[in-house]
């Protein structure tokens, strides 16, 4: 009933409502007079300053009713649910007023969710209104005005809270669910989610339990087939492209009860919603929101406790990179790790920690790409955590799921030098934890926490080459892959003379190979004090050698030993880096073999004094003599020892120590010599090598295994334990001459090695090692050492294999004689030069440039390093590297037309500059930095110009003769085995 005095909106308002006595009478509907309804929306879409007055009168007339309906008034709650009904066409048809609207409406959703949340009928009408306005509002109120923020959050609370509801009717609480997930997904479809980032964070927060809630309660493979279609299939093309569409053009979803006498919702619906409410959240959130997203899990994981779920915490994690945007993912394992450095500290490894863990691993093992990650540093902060936790406890629990976090950044690789760029990350870590222990607040930790520090980065290491080949492999099915195929940044010349004759079959790898002069600093691990260590380095290193590094020099296009006669001398004076890396790996073979004491530690020889600068740089030790030079065969008059103060520290510092060892050398048994299994592994790094290499592994090798052949010759004591570890080496040098004769189809020398072995003590035949699986952690492996027993005659008087005869066999073979480019006599004399261990390890380091001294330490000059694979040009010349590269555009075209000859674009300048640098050494490097100024000619402005300078710009700019893209490509190498 109207008084005399109402206003105009309030009697409006009064008429959408029916008679007090028809209200119970109104359902199953509860819906507003149709007319009158009708007339109040025209009324207010032409008077939106009315809005306000409006909803002030609606919230206050639903704030009362809920009190009624709360107290169980049916009648009232009629009434209610007809205000709700007004409320929501007011909404819709006054949508571009709708901030008039919005404090009212939110207030009142809040009030009725808080009145009478367990009627569903009131909830799903209070959803619809909710939705209604998320679909037409700004968001701008929400962070401005606090009594509005503080009502929508409830709200939005209060709609979470119904989404992850218990009640023991299951199909009460899917209905309930799905009206929660409903209101939900209107919100996360809304502006009101993104405009402030504050209150995004708060969003977000409230939205995901009910999401995490319902998915780690559904069965993984629900989820996985219910995942497949929801890209696919979105919940609502409006909700979907909100932001695309103007308000004018949006429409709210309607949210309506479930109709009694149907099938109830089950738990597959409500999953299905859920995924889609997060779906709709990671569609369209950029990175620092995705990074609000990530740590709100967390906190929501935490509470849940669900990180002892342990297969759902790895599937929300691949989905949620999976659904991000394409150039946001990086953000999802690299809040991972984040929070995996977070928690490092924990005295036990916690569920989280193992969740975490995993999490990453099946976020990069997955085939989603991750583009713009920043691959050294998630290597650099898992590294750190190793070592931490190690240094927490040796045997941690959750160093295995570390390991193959590390592994796992190999399957994506964006850029052809990462794999390396990772290597090299590590391979420093790994030197600084040898050389300087694990150092915690300037105190050195114990020796088993250095230990298993290093076998879990030596394991990741092993698992990131393999986990990049078996990515290559899979994403390349179609590519038969050479045993020789290597990219390299910057090749040796016997390697380039090489890749000229690569077969048509043989298809560029995508990443560059690991180079022998970055695996270099690792060698020394073959002489650790701790078996350990030796062996899984071992390991690492004969699969680094088979899979890494470069074949060409020793097999032609058909497979056959075969050496470039131009590369001969090249490796005969040790100037390519694999001949450097194979110099140093057999002396410190040599050293493993026959030293009495491992282990390069600082304090390991007191005999020696060594100073050391405070950046821990060797200063220049005493010379040793050298009595044969490999190079000539010709001693020298007054050799030296390289400076060790020119080797960047650490490695100088590791070198020095692995002289100590040499003159330290002896036969005397000690606990830290080498054991049984250490020869099994020698044996295996030296078949590897020369099945991988045979040319250089021949010509390199051949000398040490003599030399090592004479270290047995010598006379000893009757000590049993260095008469067996003579045995021992006769052992592993009769296995490699059996490899030898069958690999050089040498059956006189196949036959001496077989009769050797058949009368072979039992003492001194080599353990066989366990296979281990690539890219994990494996519990320390034990020693078989030898025997103490007395002597037996038969290990007294085994002599092995004679070196000479199996020599001799081989400097007459003709497959010998053709793979090495030389005859009988010079084969013999090249072999049968004195090797020690100390020459080679010379050799391994001597600089082969007169840059030696530049900061990289690479021996180039810093004023050129270009790479002519790179720059996609015919003239090599040094001349052309001089050029700028700077492109060329459409004004040089106009001025080449107009004869000024392209003055403003050096790139078209066909004579060198007035000042060369090319012929000039570094300042970096020493000697005489200045500039000679060459005669310049005087250049004529030509009035116009030639046809060959317009045709020269045509062809830069790609018009015309097409001579290849001006962009410098992400694999080099793959695009150039494309082009043919």
């Amino acid at each position: 009933m109207n008084l005399l005095f109402t206003p105009n909106h309030v009697q409006l308002l009064n008429s959408c409502y029916p008679p007090t006595s028809a209200l119970l009478t109104a359902g199953p509907d509860y819906s507003p007079n149709s007319q009158e309804l009708s007339r109040l929306t025209y009324y207010a879409s032409n008077h939106p300053g009315k809005l306000n007055k409006l909803g002030s009168e609606l919230e206050k007339r639903l704030k009362l009713e809920c009190r009624k309906a709360k107290a169980g008034n049916q009648r009232t709650r009629a009434s209610l649910l007809i205000t709700l009904a007004i409320f929501r066409s007011l909404a819709t048809e006054c949508r571009r007023d709708i901030a008039l609207l919005s404090p009212s409406l939110v207030a009142s959703v809040d009030a009725s969710l808080a009145a009478v949340p367990s009627d569903l009928e009131v909830v799903a009408r209070a959803a619809s209104v909710f939705t209604a306005w998320t679909t037409y509002t700004n968001g701008h109120l929400i962070g401005a005005d606090s009594g509005f923020t503080r009502d929508y959050l409830s709200a939005l609370g209060a709609f979470a809270q119904l989404s992850c509801i218990q009640v023991k009717d299951q199909e009460i609480q899917n209905r309930t669910r799905l009206i929660g997930f409903a209101a939900l997904t209107g919100a996360l479809s809304s502006e009101a989610l993104y405009n402030d980032t504050v209150q995004f964070r708060a969003q977000v927060a409230i939205i995901l339990k009910p999401i995490l809630v319902t998915m780690f309660q559904a069965d993984l493979k629900v989820l996985d087939g219910q995942a497949n279609g929801v890209k696919d299939a979105p919940l609502s093309p409006y909700l979907s492209e909100f932001r695309t569409r103007p308000t004018i053009e949006r429409r709210a979803a309607s949210i309506h009860l479930h109709v009694d006498g149907d099938n109830g919702p089950s738990m597959s619906d409500v999953s299905s919603a859920c995924l889609r409410a997060y779906f709709a959240l990671l569609e369209h959130s950029n990175g620092s929101q995705l990074g609000y997203i990530m740590r709100s899990s967390f906190d929501n994981l935490d509470q849940l406790k669900g990180w002892s779920n342990l297969s759902h915490c790895c599937w929300y994690a691949q989905k949620t990179a999976d659904w991000s945007q394409y150039q946001y993912r990086y953000a999802v394992p690299t809040w991972l790790v984040e929070r995996l450095i977070e928690a490092d500290d924990a005295p036990v490894a916690t569920p989280m920690h193992h969740a975490l863990t995993n999490m990453v691993t099946n976020v990069f093992n997955s085939p989603t790409p991750l583009v713009n990650l920043s691959t050294s540093d998630i290597m650099s902060n898992l590294m750190t955590v190793v070592i931490r936790r190690t240094t927490i406890d040796p045997e941690d629990s959750l160093l295995p799921s570390l390991v193959q976090c590390i592994s796992s950044l190999g399957s994506h690789v964006y850029y052809s030098d990462q794999i390396q760029d990772l290597t090299v990350e590590v391979i420093n870590r790994l030197t600084m934890v040898e050389v300087q222990g694990v150092v915690i607040r300037g105190t050195v930790t114990s020796p088993q926490v250095r230990t298993e520090a290093l076998r879990a980065l030596l394991a990741g290491l092993l698992g990131l080459l393999h986990s990049a080949d078996v990515h290559e492999a899979v994403s390349t099915p179609g590519s038969r892959k050479h045993s020789g195929s290597f990219s390299h940044k910057a090749p040796s010349p016997s390697i380039d003379a090489s890749n000229k004759h690569t077969g048509p079959d043989e298809r560029a790898s995508r990443r560059t190979k690991v180079s022998p002069d970055i695996w270099h600093d690792t060698l020394s691990l073959l002489c650790d004090k701790d078996f350990a260590i030796r062996t899984d380095y071992a390991r690492a290193l004969s699969f680094y050698i088979a899979n890494e590094m470069p074949k060409h020099p020793d097999m032609n296009d058909a497979g056959h030993h075969k050496m470039q006669t131009l590369n001969k001398n090249i490796l005969l004076h040790s100037g390519d880096a694999g001949a450097k890396f194979l110099n140093a790996l057999h002396s410190y073979l040599f050293i493993l073999a026959t030293t009495s004491s491992l282990g390069l530690s600082l304090a390991s020889s007191p005999s020696t004094s060594v100073s050391a600068s405070t950046n821990g740089d060797l200063l220049e030790r005493k010379s040793t003599k050298i009595p044969v030079d490999l190079a000539n065969g010709e001693s020298p008059a007054a050799p030296e020892r390289p400076s060790l103060a020119n080797i960047q520290a650490p490695r100088g510092r590791k070198v020095s120590l692995a002289f100590r060892l040499l003159e330290g050398a002896s036969d005397a048994p000690s606990s830290s010599s080498a054991t049984l299994s250490d020869f099994a592994d020698i044996f295996d790094v030296l078949a590897t090598v020369h099945g991988q290499l045979p040319v250089r592994g021949l010509l390199i090798g051949l000398p040490m295994l003599l030399a090592l052949d004479a270290q047995t010759r010598k006379e000893t004591n009757e000590d049993p334990v260095v008469v067996r570890k003579h045995n021992a080496i006769k052992s592993v040098l009769a296995k490699v001459w059996l490899l030898l004769g069958s690999q050089w189809d040498l059956p006189a020398l196949v036959d001496i090695a077989e009769k050797a072995l058949k009368v072979a003590p039992e003492t001194a035949k080599l353990p066989s090692m366990p296979s281990l699986e690539l890219g994990h952690h494996h519990p320390p492996q034990q020693a078989t050492g030898f025997a103490t027993a007395p002597l037996s005659p038969e290990e007294t008087s085994w002599a092995g294999v004679d070196a000479e005869a199996a020599l001799s066999l081989l400097v007459d073979s003709a497959n010998v004689r053709e793979a090495m480019g030389l005859d009988s006599a010079s084969l013999s004399k090249r072999f049968s030069q004195k090797w020690t261990a100390s020459e080679a390890l010379q050799d391994s380091y001597k600089r082969s440039t007169s840059y030696d001294n530049t900061i990289r330490g690479d021996g180039v000059s810093p004023l050129l390093k270009i790479s002519p694979a790179l720059m996609h040009i015919e003239n090599m010349s040094m001349q052309s590297l001089a050029r700028s590269t700077r492109g060329v555009g459409v004004t040089d075209l106009r001025e080449a037309l107009e004869g000024r000859s392209s003055m403003s674009n050096p790139a078209l300048v066909m004579r060198p500059s007035s000042i060369s640098t090319l012929d000039h050494n570094s300042s970096l490097a020493g000697g005489d930095s200045r500039l000679t100024q060459t005669r310049s000619r005087t250049k004529k402005r030509t009035i116009t110009g030639g046809p060959g300078e317009v045709r020269d710009v045509l062809n830069k700019l790609g018009i015309g003769k097409q001579n290849g893209s001006l962009l410098k490509a992400s694999f080099p190498a793959l695009q150039r085995d494309q082009r043919h």
